[in-house]
């Protein structure tokens, strides 16, 4: 049962699988345009300051994590 399982997971004719099937493409490429957007955007309404407290957060807690 367990190399079945494997064999399933591992399938290499699933690995093409396009995730955007089935979904509408105008609907898919708005979504990808305002994810571009995004942070760019965040980054030109936030302060020297701000930007400089975010990052230390997120070092803080890269190092935080178990390796």
């Amino acid at each position: 049962m367990a190399a079945a399982i494997v064999a399933q997971a591992t399938d290499p004719e699933d690995a093409g699988d396009d995730p955007y099937e089935g979904k509408n493409p105008a609907a898919v490429e708005l979504g990808r345009l305002g994810g571009q957007k995004g942070g760019k955007a965040r980054a030109k309404s936030l302060t020297a300051e701000q930007r400089s407290e975010i990052a230390k957060r997120a070092a803080a807690a890269r190092w935080a994590k178990d390796a």
